[in-house]
């Protein structure tokens, strides 16, 4: 089964006993089977969950202390022939001291234990009392050193790596320690931790941590769990991080405080999964995370590694980090079932931030075209309107950079050039429009003169071919250019970022323009932004929605015997909605195409079958690799969001790269 690169791990929250050793291993272990059963790799539980969190001075007593112990060697034995890695809380004592400590496990062996370092001793938290700090293994003696950066400056500092034998188990102690599980490096974190302004898990990920568990034992007061799920988001974003939260919940004492039992899967900044919280029954949480993900975007990002010490990756801030291999993950089949949302419409907001995040897109759009005319001393902008969604995103977009710039409205010259494909669909809504906007329209037919170079390059206007409809597409081009000289102003290219990667313009012709600004927003977002738009625009509305609803077409082919559009783009060279997707996910994470085909079947489960999904697949990565000429000589345009193919800026590409490997990735065969 392939895995592609995910992982599949959980939060689990039982329900404890306050100092009942027994009953909590026993609720953890039914808590590990049930991990066990749904094919999960890695199960983390809340700090101190084999005592419960609250003890308070009953952690002095060394029945406890022996019992924890005899309970986790409970909990190893269960592990026996599970595939699951285990990380539990439990306090530990080591060399007269005790510690806040989390137990890793796995197949019946302890991993390693890793020490609270931050111990909260304030408010209602008074863990020094009872606790020493994970410190005592950063500073204490050690027979190896490890250089870093301390300052700026190279320097050496001690890690100490003691060796205990605990629950009939030697292992190393230690906060700096990393484990493996197949492809995937994690570490672990506990509570405190996480709330300091330099967490532990920083210093991890720059060692190649991609996954972060924190045990934690947070207890709730009001408006507590939003900063808390703000921490957890804004930590695995930094750190570019899946992190797995894990916090005490029912059964804690009551005593003064109350403990929700709060659990979170974040994935760099985005979260996967999370609890109801206030649960009486003992409850976990699951999801698949994208590790290879991770790994690319770290890759990507230059900054993040330029961050880390100088030297070999295993040299950290902390010293030197010991590395333990826990082995290979469970095996998950991610095909039957994948435990995350793949969003189909990546480049659309999601409802509850729709208008905030579309008037953030649409003011970049604005601004950008503002900014280019107030800096040329420029009064004129020209734009083509055909009726169709691009070029009415951009007319909307010149119009408001008018108004931002201080500018006559009349400055924005619409001209619509009705040619042989053109319907009285798109004539009406083209015309309609611009005088509802109150720009200037000008009304060019382009079909005589057309003829006319027909009859000069020699070209049949009944041969209906590429020459025939590029010949339209320069013609207007080159009507816009030359009303842009004689008023002194600038073409507005209206071109969007789906046409940019599937080369769907004409080279020279609606591909250039003096301002783009529409380069940067995808087909998706474009029918998204017009309907935001229109919902602003009662006197625009009727005919604004009726854009949105009219085909998707270029109109270089006659119409139908119906006066209807004959020639639409998406059968030609398939829905948007999937080039969209494939084309996010190849940019952003540099998915292979038999990932992009496996994410596409769960994203459109039910909307296209995979045959469909392969045919425009293919597709896209012909198109994408053989149009990069076009985007070579792009014209200036504003970046918007992440995905963007300006050659002077996010995509440079050789024109003449093979798609040979990637074609034959798309036809890989169903897993």
């Amino acid at each position: 089964m392939k895995d592609y690169g995910f992982l599949r791990v959980a939060a689990a929250v039982p329900v404890v006993k306050v100092a009942d050793t027994d009953t909590n291993a026993e609720r953890i272990c039914r808590l590990i089977s049930e991990a066990s059963s749904k094919e999960v790799s890695l199960v983390v539980f809340p700090e101190l969950c084999v005592t419960g969190y609250t003890c308070g001075d009953l952690f002095g007593q060394q029945l406890l202390i022996e019992n924890a112990e005899k309970a986790v060697r409970r909990i190893m034995d269960h592990t026996r022939g599970k595939a699951v890695t285990v990380v539990v809380g439990a306090p530990v004592r080591f060399a007269d001291r005790l510690y806040n400590c989390a137990v890793v496990i796995r197949n019946g062996n302890i991993k390693g234990i890793v020490p609270k370092v931050y111990l909260p001793t304030y408010n209602e938290y008074y863990e020094s009392r009872w606790f020493s700090s994970g410190k005592d293994f950063l500073n204490g003696p050690s027979s190896t050193a490890g250089r870093c950066l301390v300052n700026g400056k190279d320097t050496v500092r001690e890690g100490f790596h003691a060796e205990i034998k605990y629950a009939g188990f030697r292992c190393n102690i230690s906060p700096d320690m990393l484990f493996t599980i197949g492809n995937t490096t994690f570490a672990v974190e506990l509570c405190e931790d996480l709330w300091t302004p330099i967490p532990p898990s920083s210093y991890h990920a720059v060692a190649g941590a991609r996954l972060i568990v924190n045990l934690s034992a947070s207890n709730d007061i009001f408006m507590k769990h939003a900063y808390r799920q703000d921490l957890v988001r804004q930590q695995s974003a930094r750190t570019m991080s899946a992190y797995v939260y894990c916090s005490a919940g029912f059964g804690e004492s009551t005593q003064d405080v109350v403990y929700s039992g709060a659990a979170m899967i974040c994935e760099n900044g985005a979260m996967l999964a999370e609890n109801g919280r206030f649960d009486t029954s003992s409850s976990m949480i699951i999801a698949d995370t994208d590790m290879e993900k991770l790994s690319v975007l770290r890759q990507k990002t230059g900054t993040f590694g330029s961050v880390a010490p100088d030297g070999t990756p295993s040299e950290s801030y902390y010293g030197l980090y010991s590395r333990v291999d826990i082995g290979m993950p469970a095996e998950t089949d991610f095909g039957k079932e994948l435990l995350r949302y793949v969003e189909p419409h990546p480049f659309v907001p999601k409802e509850d931030e729709d208008g905030s995040r579309c008037e953030e897109i649409f003011s970049i759009q604005v601004m950008g075209l503002a900014s280019r005319l107030m800096h040329i001393g420029c009064r004129h902008a020209v734009v083509g309107i055909s009726g169709g969604l691009d070029s009415t995103l951009a007319l909307l977009v010149a119009i408001h950079a008018f108004d931002k710039a201080g500018l006559d409205r009349k400055g924005v010259i619409g001209v619509t050039m009705p040619g042989y494909g053109t319907t009285d669909r798109t004539y009406r809504n083209a015309v309609g429009l611009m005088h509802i906007l109150g720009v200037t329209v000008r009304e060019i037919p382009i079909a005589a003169a057309c003829d006319r170079h027909f009859l000069d390059i020699g070209h049949d206007r009944n041969v209906h071919d590429v020459t025939y409809e590029n010949t339209q597409a320069r013609e207007r081009t080159q009507i816009l250019m030359d009303i842009a000289n004689q008023c002194g102003g600038i073409v507005i290219g209206t071109g969007d970022l789906s046409e940019l990667a599937l080369g769907w313009a004409t080279y020279n012709g609606d591909h250039m323009s003096m301002y783009g600004v529409n380069a940067g927003i995808p087909k998706t977002l474009v029918r998204h932004l017009v309907r935001w738009v229109a919902d602003s625009l009662p006197e625009a509305r009727d005919i604004l929605l009726d854009i949105i609803d009219t085909p998707v077409s270029p109109e270089l082919l006659p119409a139908d015997k119906n006066g209807n559009i004959s020639q639409k783009t998406e059968d030609l060279v398939g829905p948007y909605e999937l080039h969209d997707f494939f084309l996010y996910n190849f940019f952003r994470f540099g998915y292979s195409p038999e990932k992009l085909l496996f994410l596409a079947g769960k994203a459109f489960n039910g909307r296209y079958d995979r045959e469909t999904i392969v045919k425009w697949l293919r597709t896209f990565i012909r198109r994408f690799f053989t149009q990069q000429f076009k985007r070579s000589c792009l014209p200036d345009c504003p970046k918007v969001g992440s995905v963007s193919l300006s050659p002077r800026g996010d995509w440079r590409m050789p024109t003449d790269a093979s798609y040979a490997v990637f074609m034959k990735d798309a036809d890989s065969p169903e897993d």
